[in-house]
């Protein structure tokens, strides 16, 4: 199995003696290599201590009382205040750490806390003071093909009355610090490649394996019959499939909200969605969406095509047209130069994510004012600018390889607060199968052709999202037939996390997908542990979609269109609750373990990758199309019956 978040490359010693180190890196990411010549003493550092946060080990229980169908706190959901609070380290943290500091010579008066308490800066710090603090030597970090240079250390050492106060100390050995980059060209447009990622890692660009996998070429006839849903779908077709009632938001629009999420390039056409809807809705036509760009976020109408309109179209496409009159809320996420990452989008939803646990991560996060390009994002970033919706539809995702897993645990832990306080959050889990979304595999945590290991998907492996996969009708068959797994041209992502542990809402579940049909593969291909976490854990058809895009009528598929539906029926689901006075549903995998006869249960296909047939979809839960599909009339009746 691939180590767990506290074992590839971070060793903590939280209670170790004055000369071990509090982390240590055994390995630096692929492509990065030190400068021969120490950097000059004299410069600065912009060093962070991130003070251990309180409760992170009974949070999940918190999240279970307010989630659980059984529980009496069900849709009891906290405030963003009240949150903050209980997560803030104890003062007994902060004050143990500047006592440190100021026993190693560092002056009080330059040390300042965070507004969320969660961390401590240093002002004005120099690579010869932080050395002598940490016990360490920073090295330059050249990656290979960016150019991007990283001020980083293999370990440092935090005194042992107070290694259990820090959480980490940035720049260490997380390559925290970026120096400027080197731009690169780009097919069809300059694009800033951010180092140690592959190319797909940045979310929105064209060639991210995260994207709808669109057809080639105009459709020269537009089926918008029952009898044809195996060929082409449409609104009419999932409405059949699931039992989502024609008329969409009834009682509580005002009440109500859905976000969708997009990253720089993407973006939709204005033109597009008038056309989609004069086809299919009319009374939609000239609606548009709520804009929340964030960090520079706009629609960009010189980039046409469907490299580049397509997954914001369909995205937008399908959410207003099952939620009309409802406008979603877009939050376009990125300038024209930087794409944008999940992290930065969840700074713009709650500010003291920004400084949660040292802040962003420019490896994999962008970083603003934008200095790489004139025309970029000049501000800041944008911390708590917009409010969580009540249900997120995000159809990008990552490979968990393709973050370490400190990166994973501090961004999961971040979507188990917003579960905290009533957001649903849906990811698309991905097109390859059990591959990657590269479709290749891996040997020893890094991408291999020739590797066997599976990929799984982030952050649809975070316990505290819904992971969504896809499901067609089979070829001849019809909206009454029972769908089975994708398997023309994509394949729904599934499988078992290498990072997170199993949660208690899952275990049942995941325990009896074990005893009845066990997988054939070994310890070598996956984590069969039976003892973290599966994924995903719902589903919705996801093969050959219309939609219109960059001018034209064409098709996509993926799971990146299955979730937009999933997210709509949540969100018909909250207006019905909303009108009779209740709270959003919320967190909702505990709901939808408790009762997986609410949805269609898919038993047949699989989910090929790496040499292998993949998983198999079996009765119950399984790892190619989690619990089942929507069947909306169940579905609500039984969130209707809850608290």
């Amino acid at each position: 199995m691939r180590p767990s978040v506290l074992s590839l490359l971070l060793l903590p010693f939280a209670a170790a003696l004055p000369s071990h180190p509090h982390e240590a890196r055994h390995a630096h990411p692929s492509g990065w290599r030190p400068h021969p010549k120490a950097p000059h003493p004299s410069l600065p550092v912009p060093l962070r201590i991130a003070l251990t946060q309180s409760n992170l080990d009974i949070g999940p229980a918190e999240l279970s009382k307010i989630s659980h169908p059984d529980s009496p706190s069900y849709g009891h959901h906290w405030t963003p205040a009240q949150i903050a609070d209980f997560f803030a380290p104890a003062k007994e943290s902060v004050d143990a750490v500047i006592a440190w500091l100021a026993e190693e010579g560092v002056d009080p008066a330059r040390v300042s806390l965070s507004p969320s308490k969660g961390w401590l800066a240093v002002a004005n710090a120099t690579i010869a003071e932080t050395e002598r603090l940490l016990r360490t030597k920073y090295s330059v970090y050249t990656h290979a093909d960016s150019g991007a240079a990283h001020l980083a250390c293999d370990a440092y050492t935090v005194p042992a009355h107070v290694a259990h106060h820090v959480d980490f100390i940035t720049p260490t050995i997380h390559y925290d610090v970026q120096l400027p980059p080197v731009k690169r060209s780009g097919a069809s447009k300059e694009i800033i490649k951010r180092g140690g990622m592959p190319p797909a890692a940045q979310l929105g660009l064209p060639d991210s394996a995260s994207l709808p996998k669109m057809a080639l070429g105009g459709l020269f006839t537009i089926f918008d019959q029952l009898e044809h849903c195996d060929e082409q779908i449409t609104p009419v077709c999932l409405r059949a499939l699931y039992g989502i009632p024609p008329a969409g938001l009834q009682f509580a629009t005002s009440k109500n909200s859905l976000g969708v999420v997009e990253f720089a390039p993407q973006a939709y056409l204005p033109a597009d969605l008038d056309m989609f809807f004069n086809k299919f809705l009319p009374s939609a036509v000239g609606d548009r969406p709520t804009l929340a760009g964030v960090d520079g976020g706009w629609l960009d109408p010189t980039s046409v095509g469907l490299q580049f309109n397509g997954e914001s179209d369909l995205d937008l496409e399908y959410t207003m047209g099952f939620v009309h009159p409802l406008k979603p809320v877009l939050y376009q996420i990125g300038d024209s130069t930087l794409s944008g990452s999940f992290n930065n989008f969840l700074d713009a939803i709650d500010a003291s994510y920004c400084t949660y646990m040292g802040g962003d991560d420019p490896t994999q996060d962008s970083i603003y004012p934008d200095t790489l390009d004139p025309n970029g994002y000049q501000g800041t970033n944008q911390c708590g600018a917009f409010a969580a919706t009540n249900v997120m539809s995000i159809s990008y995702s990552y490979d968990e390889i393709m973050l370490s897993p400190f990166y994973e645990q501090r961004q999961c832990n971040e979507y188990m607060k917003l579960g905290l306080q009533g957001v649903t959050l849906l990811f698309s889990t991905g097109d390859a199968g059990v591959a990657s979304g590269f479709g290749i595999c891996s040997t020893d945590g890094q991408y291999d052709p020739d590797g066997i290991r599976f990929v799984p998907s982030f952050p649809a492996t975070c316990p505290y999202v819904t992971g969504v996969g896809a499901t067609q009708i089979p070829e001849g068959g019809s909206v009454l037939s029972r769908e089975v797994a994708v398997e023309t041209n994509v394949f729904s992502s599934g499988g078992f996390s290498d990072v997170f542990p199993l949660p208690d809402y899952q275990k049942s579940a995941v325990q009896s997908y074990y005893n009845k049909y066990p997988p054939p593969y070994t310890a070598a291909q996956y984590n069969n542990s039976q003892q973290v976490r599966g994924f995903p854990d719902i589903s919705a058809n996801g093969l050959n979609f219309v939609v219109a895009a960059s001018g034209n009528f064409t098709l996509g598929s993926g799971t990146s269109a299955a979730t937009p539906v999933v997210a709509s029926v949540f969100t018909l689901i909250n207006d019905a609750r909303l009108a009779i006075g209740k709270k959003p549903v919320g967190f909702v995998n505990p709901a939808l373990y408790a009762a997986p006869w609410i949805l269609n249960d898919i038993v047949s296909g699989n989910n090929p990758g790496c040499g292998t047939d993949g998983f198999e979809a079996v009765p119950g839960w399984d790892p190619v199309t989690g619990l089942g599909t929507p069947n909306f009339p169940l579905m609500s009746a039984y969130f209707l019956t809850l608290p």
